[in-house]
């Protein structure tokens, strides 16, 4: 499956790993700490503050990027696992794979509801019950109107 990555794939895997390391920390802070030791040798002059500012501000805007690329990597692979334990597992909804695209409100509507499915869940006294988003309700109606039938039977015996 694996499939052979362009140059700017390799790039910035190999630039994220290689900025993500101790050895780039390393390196970033000696340079300013060199930078900050030469203040006095260039009499702390504009073109001094210049060349940190400068460097500081490339190095800042190419990172973006490298990062954005990795971040967006990163978030499709999440997703894909994701939907594929969803789709595999049979008390799941489906509804619930590929919810990234979905709009803001689309998305505030479902956590209006999980947070309705967790108001359920505190009324059972269970925090380790579970429901899909296809059966909550139901299911919360289904075992009140159990508990409610025990309740009659065990005062129906008492009597």
């Amino acid at each position: 499956m694996k499939k052979k990555k362009n140059l700017f794939e390799r790039f910035s895997n190999w630039a994220t790993h290689a900025t993500g390391s101790s050895a780039a920390f390393i390196l970033a802070t000696s340079t300013v700490i060199i930078w900050a030791a030469s203040g006095p040798i260039f009499n702390y002059s504009e073109t001094w503050q210049l060349v940190i500012n400068t460097g500081t501000t490339i190095v800042t805007f190419l990172m973006v990027f490298l990062i954005q690329k990795s971040q967006n990597k990163d978030s499709k692979a999440i997703h894909l696992k994701l939907n594929e334990l969803i789709a595999s597992h049979e008390g799941t909804s489906n509804r619930m794979v590929d919810l990234e695209n979905l709009s803001e409100a689309e998305l505030d509507q479902l956590a209006k509801f999980y947070a309705h499915i967790a108001r359920l869940a505190l009324k059972e006294n269970d925090l380790t019950c579970t429901h899909s988003i296809d059966a909550a309700q139901e299911n919360h109606d289904f075992k009140s109107k159990i508990r409610r039938e025990r309740k009659e039977n065990n005062q129906s015996i008492k009597q």
